[in-house]
């Protein structure tokens, strides 16, 4: 099931895209995918809705609607770093013991085509396409993958947006080049955990003005999803409308040679998973 947020901006309603593609209206079984509905079992919900034929058909196209992030305001969003064998390769990294983490702040979530803010003083920002696993019950002192999996609400593609400079070179730890304004698009919509049977055999590709910088597999991931939610809990409790960002293949301006495609005002980058869909966005100049 395919689960999104259509219309204007702090008025968007829940949708399903059926495999149609109609915009299915959800909002009669709750307002939003977030803390408060996931615990509720939201996503039951609607999929007996949808299979019972008891959610009406929207009267407009999905192409024609915008699309808001999935999670209107994710807990938090907690990121993995150097998570990808290449990626740790081409920044010059020594492949990690354990699974690099750091926080972003939960504002800096934004719609799937949803324009970027180039911050001001910025001559390094950078894209990184990610698979995001969304949290939908609590997780705390796990013991195995299995259960671990178990607390997957869905996936989705996320755009983690860095600023290279604000990051490794301006002192302190990796947040102040990682939450600026509108620096994690999410979208372009929740595809429950039950369509994702191997969250392990996804292809991810990223293209810059149509010129591609990533493509890779989560195949290639360090520490796969399982691994990750299960290490997470042992030192945080990830609570349902949680967001993780599970690291970045190889192919980010920072790992390419100087000088370095770092991103630009008027840049158009469109990022996607299999089956996850599609996401673009456009970079200004804050």
């Amino acid at each position: 099931m395919r689960v999104l947020r259509v219309g204007e901006a702090g008025a968007e309603r829940l949708a399903v895209l059926d495999e149609g593609g109609r915009l299915l209206d959800a909002s009669g079984v709750a307002d939003a995918i977030d803390h408060h509905s996931l615990s509720g079992g939201v996503l039951d919900r609607l999929a007996t809705a949808k299979a019972e034929g008891a959610l009406p058909a929207l009267d407009v196209r999905a192409d024609r609607v915008r699309v808001g992030a999935p999670v209107a305001r994710p807990g938090k969003v907690v990121c993995i770093g150097l998570n990808y064998r290449d990626h740790a390769e081409e920044t010059g990294a020594e492949l990690p013991a354990e699974p690099v983490v750091f926080m972003k702040d939960p504002w800096t979530v934004s719609g799937p085509f949803e324009d970027v803010l180039i911050p001001r003083g910025s001559v390094k920002t950078d894209y990184e396409v990610e698979l995001a696993v969304v949290i939908g019950r609590t997780a705390r002192y796990l013991d195995s993958d299995e259960e671990a999996l178990a607390c997957v609400a869905g996936y989705a593609v996320s755009h983690d947006v860095s600023e290279r400079e604000f990051q490794l070179e301006r002192g302190g730890q990796w947040d102040k080049g990682k939450s600026c304004e509108t620096f994690n698009p999410l979208g372009p919509w929740l595809v429950t955990a039950d369509e994702v049977p191997d969250p392990q055999k996804l292809t991810l590709r990223l293209t810059v003005n149509g010129v591609e910088r990533q493509h890779g597999s989560t195949a290639d991931m360090v520490f796969p999803v399982a691994g990750i939610i299960r290490y997470l809990s042992q030192f945080m409790v990830l609570h349902p409308g949680d967001v993780i960002n599970t690291g970045t293949p190889a192919g980010v301006a920072l790992g390419r040679p100087d000088p370095k495609p770092y991103l630009r005002d008027g840049d158009v980058v469109e990022c996607g998973i299999d089956g996850l869909g599609t996401m673009r966005q456009t970079f200004r100049q804050a």
